[in-house]
Order: C-alpha cells, then structure tokens, then sequence
C-alpha cells in the first residue's frame, strides 16, 4: 500500500521554521512528504533539515532535477495535496496570478488538486490591497487559506499576519483530505 503523498511548499520568512515540525508531524501520521522550498526559505531552514525529516530529496530548483522527468510535473501527478507554509506575500501573488519562476511557483502552476496556504507576514503586508485581491482570487479558485492569526509578528509589529499553529495547520490539511 502506497502512502498519501502531501507536496509541502517552504517560502522564505521567519516562519519557516515552524514548517520543520509540520513536516515531521505528516511524517508521523504516516504520509509521504516531498518539500520544494523557495531560494529564499532556504535562508531560514537548510534543505537537509527537511530531507532529514522527510527522507525525501528536496526540490530547490527547476535546474537540479533528480530524474529525467520534470520533478514538478511528475510530483504535480503524483500529490494528493498542496500546502504552503508559510506563505509569504511574494508567493502569494505568485499562486494567484499564474506567474511560474521557480520550483515552488511552477509545481503551483502544474498542481490541480486539494491545495492550502498559510500565509505569514508583517501585518500591513496582509493588509495591503494587492495581498487581499490575491487572498480573493485563491479563495475563487478553492484554494484553502489558513490563517494568518493576530499577533506579534517577527519584526516586531502587532496584527494579523503570524502564520497560524502548526497544529491548526496540520488539522485543516488532515479534514482536506477527508473530504
């Protein structure tokens, strides 16, 4: 019997961190986990802490593929479900307007199933008109948006842009895949 296979997306903010226990937590609950982190995530969180957590090879590029067929598309066929956490205002916008430079962007651009962010950011980022439009856009397309939960946030401002608990997160994405 084959595992579920859950694509985590790893964008670069300070949140990303928490993605390592979300990652570890899948692991546990017995689903296969393929991460594709952005360039800039791998600032925050090295590729080998999520490789060493998944046991799995992480996808950091379009350029370095391990296999002759393109990893985005084939992970894209393979997923039963897309989730990205954090998700940062870049990739969000990104997610929403179809733009594909980068592993993460174009797996999100070949990926048709069940799919979730969590957004993490400085409040006026989320707040800002063009963030809100690109929130509305994926909610449209059925696209899950978990969070982001009020707070302090990492620069140190007060307000809605934390990215939620990785516990709510984990919980969102097992009833996405009840369904």
């Amino acid at each position: 019997m084959s595992k579920t296979l859950i694509a985590l997306g790893v964008t670069g903010g300070i949140a990303a961190f928490k993605s390592a226990q979300l990652c570890s937590d899948f692991v546990k609950a017995g689903f296969e986990v393929q991460v594709i982190m952005t360039e800039n995530a791998t600032r925050f969180v090295t590729p080998l802490t999520f490789r060493t957590l998944s046991r799995n090879p992480v996808i950091t590029s379009l350029w370095e593929l391990p296999q002759w067929q393109p990893e985005h598309v084939a992970l894209a066929q393979s997923a039963e479900l897309f989730i990205t956490a954090p998700a940062t205002v870049n990739f969000i916008a990104k997610y929403a307007n179809g733009i594909a430079d980068d592993a993460l962007s174009t797996f999100a651009a070949t990926f048709n199933g069940k799919s979730a962010i969590a957004p993490a950011m400085n409040p006026n980022m989320w707040n800002h008109w063009t963030c809100q439009e690109n929130i509305a856009k994926l909610k449209a397309h059925g696209i899950t948006i978990i969070g982001p939960a009020a707070g302090r946030v990492a620069c140190g401002a007060e307000g809605v842009g934390r990215m939620s608990e990785v516990s709510e997160i984990f919980t969102t994405v097992m009833d996405m895949l009840k369904k």
